[in-house]
C-alpha cells in the first residue's frame, strides 16, 4: 500500500470508531476485509489510528472536523507531514484538501482541546496532579514506551538483554530499577523471541513493577491475587519471593493466559474461581488490582478517555468499594490488603481507601505509593492496608 492508501484506510477505521466501534474491533474488521494488506501496512494503519485517537480533540481542531478525515488531516499537520503528498486524489488515497478544511492553529484552542481531554475530565486530572497536570497530559498525547520485566528467577538483566539482542531486539535499563528494561528497537519481534518464549522477560510497565516491589512480601507467605486478569502481577510477585500463590478473577476467562505464562516462568500458581474462594484459608496478603478507568494508562488505550462518562466512573467507584470489601474477608488477622489501580483519579484511589478505613477504624494504612504518568511509567496508585491481630 502507498502512504496515501494507508491514510485513506486509517480514515475509514476512524470513521467506524467515531460511530461507536471500539478501536481494536474496527482495526480487526478492516484487516479481515483487506487481506491484501501486509503486516507493515497493518502496523502503519494501526499507528495512524491510535495516534489520531490520542489527539482526537486537537486533531479535529487542526483538521477542521471531528471525522476520520478531519482527524487524519489534523494529526498529520501536527506531525509536520506533507499533506499534499498524502491527500493526493490517487485511486486509493484521500481526495485533495478542500479550502474549507484548513482547520485552526492549535495555539488558539481552549486548554482542554490542547491537552486532548474531555472538558469534564480535565478538573479531575487537575485535582489529582496539581501543577504537574500539563506535563502528564502532554505525555498521554503520545505513544507509551514498551517495557519488560526481567524474570529474576530465570536470568540476570544483562543475560536477558543479551538474549533479546540475539533476536535483534535492543533494550536499555530503566533508571533506578534493577529488573526493568525499555525496548528501544524492534519491539514487534518480541513475541517471537527466545527470551520471551523461554520466560526470561514479560511485558510489564515499570509502574506495575514498582508497585509489586513495594509489597511486603517474604518467603512462605500465602498470597491471593484477587483480580488477577492475565497474571502480570501474580508472576511479578512470584519472582520476588517463594510464595504460596493463588490467582482469582471474577471473570475466569481473563486468566486464560496465566497458566502458560506461569509455565514459561517456572512458577506454580493455584487458580480458583469465585466459588473456590470459600475453601481458601486466610491469606497473609491479598492484592486487589481493581477495575478502574485506567486514566494513568490512556496513552496505551487511547479511545478509553473518550468512552468514559461520569456515570461509568461512579459505577467503577462503587465496584471498587465492593471488591475491596470482599477481598478484605480473605485477609488473616495481622495480614495485609493491597489496593491498586492504574488510575490517577482521587475518587478511585484515596477516596476509596478513606471510605474503607472509615468503616473499619481498627485497620490502618501502612504504605501509599502514587505515580503520575511520566517518561518511564504509567500513572498508578497503591495502598497497603493492615488488618489488626
Amino acid at each position: 500500500m502507498t502512504p496515501a492508501a494507508r491514510v485513506a484506510a486509517a480514515i475509514a477505521v476512524l470513521d467506524r470508531v467515531l460511530e461507536g466501534a471500539p478501536a481494536e474491533q474496527a482495526l480487526t474488521r478492516w484487516a479481515r476485509d483487506s487481506r491484501y494488506a501486509g503486516s507493515g501496512d497493518r502496523a502503519a494503519i494501526r499507528d495512524h489510528v491510535y495516534d489520531a485517537l490520542r489527539r482526537r480533540r486537537s486533531a479535529a481542531w487542526c483538521g477542521g472536523a471531528e471525522t476520520g478525515r478531519g482527524l487524519m488531516l489534523g494529526l498529520l499537520r501536527q506531525q509536520g507531514a506533507r499533506i499534499e503528498a498524502l491527500f493526493d486524489g490517487s485511486p486509493y488515497g484521500p481526495e485533495p484538501v478542500r479550502t474549507d478544511e484548513s482547520g485552526l492553529p492549535l495555539e488558539a484552542a481552549p486548554r482542554a482541546v490542547r491537552l486532548d481531554m474531555p472538558d469534564w475530565l480535565l478538573p479531575l486530572f487537575e485535582a489529582a496532579l496539581g501543577d504537574g497536570v500539563e506535563t502528564a497530559l502532554a505525555l498521554l498525547r503520545d505513544r507509551a514506551g514498551v517495557f519488560l520485566r526481567v524474570n529474576a528467577r530465570a536470568a540476570t538483566t544483562e543475560a536477558a538483554q543479551a538474549a533479546l539482542a540475539a533476536d535483534g531486539i535492543a533494550t536499555a535499563p530503566v533508571p533506578d530499577m534493577s529488573f526493568a528494561l525499555q525496548v528501544t528497537e524492534n519491539a514487534r519481534k518480541l513475541s517471537g523471541s527466545r527470551a520471551y518464549l523461554d520466560g526470561l522477560v514479560e511485558l510489564q510497565d515499570p509502574a506495575s513493577q514498582r508497585a509489586v516491589a513495594a509489597l511486603p512480601l517474604r518467603d512462605g507467605m500465602a498470597v491471593l491475587d484477587f483480580c488477577a486478569g492475565g497474571g502480570g502481577k501474580t508472576l511479578a510477585m512470584a519472582a520476588r519471593a517463594e510464595l504460596v500463590l493463588t490467582a482469582h478473577d471474577a471473570d475466569p476467562r481473563r486468566m486464560r493466559d496465566l497458566p502458560p505464562r506461569a509455565a514459561r516462568a517456572g512458577i506454580a500458581v493455584r487458580i480458583v474461581d469465585t466459588a473456590g474462594l470459600a475453601d481458601l484459608p486466610p491469606q497473609d496478603l491479598v492484592l486487589v488490582d481493581a477495575p478502574c478507568s485506567g486514566s494513568g494508562t490512556w496513552r496505551r488505550s487511547p479511545d478509553a478517555r473518550w468512552r468514559l462518562t461520569p456515570g461509568r466512573l461512579r459505577d467503577l467507584t462503587r465496584l471498587q468499594a465492593t471488591i475491596l470489601a470482599r477481598a478484605a474477608a480473605h485477609v488473616r488477622p495481622g495480614g495485609g490488603l493491597a489496593y491498586a489501580t492504574c488510575s490517577v483519579f482521587t475518587a478511585e484511589n484515596e477516596d476509596r481507601v478513606t471510605a474503607f478505613l472509615a468503616e473499619r477504624p481498627d485497620w490502618g494504612e501502612e504504605t501509599r505509593m502514587r505515580l503520575v504518568p511520566g517518561p518511564w511509567c504509567d500513572g498508578f496508585h497503591l495502598s497497603v492496608l493492615r488488618r489488626p491481630l
